[in-house]
């Protein structure tokens, strides 16, 4: 694992870039320092840049909170996120998992996470009893801190009535502005304990890597991912056999900071080999 300042180090090695976003592009209000002016010196390099995001919604509002926070769309070549993901899955039910669930859905999120399903064929239900399926795209930025004890009797109601859920962010939490923020996969990760059927949708799972490889159409050994956290960047990176530069200022920062020996150890003991790290998204 080589320790960069900057990824124009390794940039030549590689054709395609899949790029996360919280914690590598923006924190969630604005970006990070040098990460815009990154993407467009790859894209000037000639490479094929793909954002992929866990993020629980479509890529159609995730885009123009990008243009917001002042990133360009011609800084990259395409985007994916888990909410898109899922709602394609939900649309098409080709997925066998997916086509053996029922069309009445629970949803588990807030009202801006609705287009996941909206206009879809399915029937949206408020009783655990009623449901096929909860859909789980997490609970809101602003939610309290006491989230998961809030979420807990829906959790249980839907255990007793043997709801599966679907999960359609894997994360377990983010940092918003420099506040730690419960994710959906922190919710999946309780239900699973109460012994709760869960599926979920993003990374590190791999239906989101063959749709952002499709989308690329570069040679898989001339990719790179690039992302902050361990379980879900980089260990998705390993599991579709892509190389991963390990970005450490973002969900790990406060762990590791400029430490090398912790942020290699951390890496050994999850049984990650990322070919760099560099402390953020700069050329």
């Amino acid at each position: 694992m080589r320790h960069l300042d900057r990824l124009s180090s390794i940039a030549g090695n590689y054709d395609g870039y899949i790029v996360d976003l919280w914690g590598v592009v923006h924190d969630g209000v604005t970006p990070y320092p040098g990460a815009i002016a990154c993407l467009q010196r790859l894209r000037e390099a000639g490479k094929r840049v793909v954002l992929l995001s866990n993020a629980p919604r479509r890529v159609a509002p995730v885009q123009a909170g990008l243009r917001r926070m002042g990133l360009p769309d011609d800084s990259y070549d395409g985007i994916l996120t888990s909410g898109e993901a899922t709602r394609v899955m939900l649309e098409q039910r080709t997925d066998p998992w997916i086509a053996s669930v029922g069309r009445r859905v629970l949803h588990l999120g807030p009202e801006k996470d609705a287009s996941v399903y909206a206009g879809l064929d399915l029937t949206l239900v408020t009783a655990p009893g009623d449901a096929d399926l909860l859909l789980n795209t997490g609970p809101d930025d602003d939610s309290a801190e006491d989230v998961l004890a809030i979420y807990a009797p829906l959790l249980r109601a839907c255990g007793e009535a043997r709801v599966p859920m679907l999960c359609a962010n894997p994360d377990l939490e983010i940092v918003r502005g420099g506040k730690r923020i419960v994710c959906a996969g922190l919710l999946a990760s309780q239900y699973a304990q109460l012994g709760g059927q869960v599926r979920s949708i993003g990374k590190p799972h791999p239906e989101v890597y063959a749709q952002v490889l499709d989308m690329l159409a570069v040679p898989r050994d001339r990719v790179l991912a690039v992302g902050d956290a361990l379980a879900t960047d980089i260990a998705g990176a390993k599991a579709a056999g892509i190389a991963s530069c390990w970005v450490l200022g973002g969900i790990h920062a406060e762990m590791i900071g400029d430490n090398m020996a912790l942020a290699e150890a951390e890496a050994g003991s999850a049984g990650l080999a990322p070919v760099a790290t560099i402390p953020s998204l700069g050329w």
